[in-house]
């Protein structure tokens, strides 16, 4: 089993996920960024674009997120954005 960590996205009105998860592609300013678990800390702004996730069941599901702010640290990932949506 793949190691996983914990990802909450907060918009402005509501926690939408608060999940494990493997892995998270995010759509960084400079390009698209992978996170897994044990991932160095990190702080970096988000455009807006697709946001992949694959949860600890191994389902996959792709969402479309208003830009934000991503913060990585300690096996937490959490993404501020102003809006998300599964595509």
């Amino acid at each position: 089993m793949a190691a996983t960590y914990r990802l909450k996205v907060l918009t402005p009105t509501r926690r939408e996920l608060d999940e494990d998860v493997v892995s998270v592609v995010a759509p960084g300013e400079a390009g698209y960024l992978g996170i897994l678990a044990n991932h160095a800390p990190l702080m970096t702004t988000l455009k807006e674009g697709e946001l992949k996730v694959r949860f600890a069941d191994n389902r996959e599901t792709v969402y479309r997120v208003g830009g934000g702010i991503l913060k990585v640290a300690s096996n937490d990932a959490i993404i501020l954005t102003e809006s998300i949506e599964q595509v």
